[in-house]
C-alpha cells in the first residue's frame, strides 16, 4: 500500500542519514579527495620494505685507504641518541603533540589533513634517505674501526671491504651509510614538520605573536640540530654528512606541510586550503 511504503522510507531514511549518509559524506568530502594520497603511501610503503629486506642488506661499498685519517676515528659502541629514541624523539613524540592539538581543537578535517602529511612526510623522508645512503655508499668517519683490515693490508693503497674482517655483518656494512645523516633527515623532518604547525598555529608573522609563543614553535627545530649534532659527536658522520642530511628531511617537511597550508604570512595560515 502507498501508505505502508512512505511509512516505510520514513522510518528507513533517518538511519541511512544518521550513519551510513554520514559515512559517505565524509568519505566523498573529506577522504576521496585524499584518495591519491592513500595509494600513493600503499604502493611506497611495500616498495621501501622490499628495498630493505632484499636490495639494502648491503650498500655500495668504495673503496678507501688504511691512511685516509678521515675515517680513522673510533667507533663508539653507545651512542647519543639510539635508533630507538630518535623514533621517539622525532616520530612518536610529535605525533602525540599534533593528536592532543587536534583533541584539545576539534576539527576533523585538519585533523585528518594535519596526520596524513605527517605521516607521508617521515615516510618519504625514510625512502628518500635509504635509497641515497645505499646507492652513495660513502664510507663513515669510523670505518677502519669497523672494518679490523687483515694484517699486512697494504696503507697507501684503495682497497675493497673484503679486506675486512669484522663478522658483524650489520657493523661492517653499515660503514659505508654515512652520506646523508639518516638521523639528521629523520630529525628534521618530523620536528620540522611540528614546528612549521606551530609556527602556523600560532600564526608566528603577524603582529602580537607574543616571544613565548615564537620559542614554543621553535623549540622543535632546536631539538632536532641537538640530534644533527650528536652525529658529529659519535663520529657517525662529518659536517657535510650532517648538513645535507638536515637540508633533505627540512625540505621535505615544508614541501609536505605547504601542500596543505598556506603560507605563514598568510591570515589564514592556520587552516588547511579545503578548510578556508
Amino acid at each position: 500500500m502507498p501508505g505502508s511504503e512512505s511509512h516505510t522510507d520514513s522510518r528507513r531514511r533517518p538511519s541511512d542519514d544518521s550513519f551510513t549518509g554520514t559515512v559517505i559524506r565524509i568519505w566523498r568530502e573529506k577522504c576521496q579527495p585524499y584518495a591519491a594520497d592513500y595509494i600513493g603511501l600503499a604502493i611506497i610503503v611495500p616498495i621501501w620494505i622490499c628495498l630493505q629486506l632484499f636490495i639494502f642488506t648491503e650498500p655500495f661499498h668504495r673503496m678507501f685507504a688504511l691512511d685516509d685519517r678521515r675515517i680513522q676515528y673510533p667507533h663508539a659502541e653507545t651512542e647519543h641518541v639510539p635508533v630507538t629514541w630518535l623514533l621517539i624523539y622525532a616520530g612518536l613524540f610529535p605525533f602525540i603533540i599534533l593528536l592532543i592539538w587536534s583533541f584539545a581543537f576539534f576539527k576533523p578535517h585538519k585533523t585528518h589533513v594535519t596526520l596524513l602529511g605527517f605521516g607521508i612526510n617521515l615516510l618519504v623522508t625514510l625512502f628518500v634517505t635509504d635509497v641515497i645512503k645505499n646507492a652513495v655508499g660513502r664510507p663513515r668517519p669510523d670505518l677502519i674501526a669497523r672494518c679490523q683490515p687483515k694484517p699486512g693490508t697494504p696503507e697507501h693503497e684503495l682497497i675493497a671491504y673484503l679486506a675486512c674482517t669484522n663478522p658483524n655483518h650489520h657493523v661492517l656494512h653499515d660503514g659505508w651509510r654515512s652520506f646523508p645523516s639518516g638521523h639528521s633527515s629523520f630529525a628534521f623532518s618530523g620536528l620540522g614538520y611540528l614546528s612549521f604547525f606551530l609556527l602556523s598555529q600560532f600564526s608566528i608573522l603577524h603582529p602580537r605573536a607574543g616571544l613565548y609563543r615564537t620559542l614554543v614553535a621553535f623549540s622543535p627545530f632546536l631539538g632536532a640540530a641537538l640530534i644533527a649534532i650528536s652525529r658529529l659527536e659519535d663520529y657517525r658522520h662529518d659536517v657535510f654528512d650532517v648538513v645535507v642530511g638536515s637540508v633533505l628531511g627540512l625540505s621535505i617537511s615544508f614541501g609536505v606541510w605547504r601542500r596543505w597550508f598556506p603560507a605563514l604570512s598568510s591570515r589564514t595560515c592556520a587552516e588547511p586550503y579545503d578548510a578556508i
